[in-house]
């Protein structure tokens, strides 16, 4: 390995390390989430359609692993009802990658065939933080049915999503 490369390896270590460090903080207080997300299904594919989603992301642990459930709905009438576990990643105060992954019950509704009755979303979101801890996140998510049925073409979506503290809603 040459010197730029192990310097850039250690230079990247270290901004983990610092990253990981500074965001203790934000992690200890995080609550949980009533989500709301709009965006487009089938992204880029050519059966796009308009998505939206409600989601309910816990505040409790399970080691690193925190659940979540939702619903997703298209404008083709599809509809999908899900339930996985996230992990949240903080880079300092402000920003959160978050990993999720998902099974749930699809129906197709007048919208493409993704094959399978079960299918299982895996998602990447970013978020910026904001001082009341809600979140505005940009995220791409892959869903298909892991080769449950011999069909099974999958689709991304990207979606715009803000995340409310659940306590805000019961006006705490």
């Amino acid at each position: 390995m040459t010197n730029n490369k192990k310097s850039l390896m250690a230079a990247f270590a270290a901004f983990l390390v610092l990253a990981f460090a500074s965001a203790s903080n934000a992690q200890a207080d995080d609550p949980d989430f009533l989500s709301v997300s709009l965006g487009a299904f089938d992204t880029f594919d050519n059966k796009t359609a308009v998505e939206g989603r409600v989601e309910y992301r816990s505040d409790w642990k399970f080691w690193i692993f925190k659940p979540f459930s939702g619903f997703m709905a298209t404008s083709d009438k599809a509809l999908y009802g899900y339930l996985g576990v996230l992990i949240d990643l903080y880079f300092g105060r402000r920003f959160v990658v978050t990993p999720s992954f998902a099974p749930g019950a699809w129906s197709r509704g007048d919208g493409k065939d993704l094959g399978h009755w079960i299918e299982f979303r895996s998602q990447l979101e970013f978020a910026y933080r904001l001082d009341d801890r809600s979140r505005i996140a940009l995220s791409i998510s892959h869903m298909s049915n892991a080769g449950l049925d011999s069909t099974n073409p999958g689709e991304e979506s990207v979606m715009l999503t803000y995340a409310l503290p659940f306590s805000k809603l019961l006006g705490q």
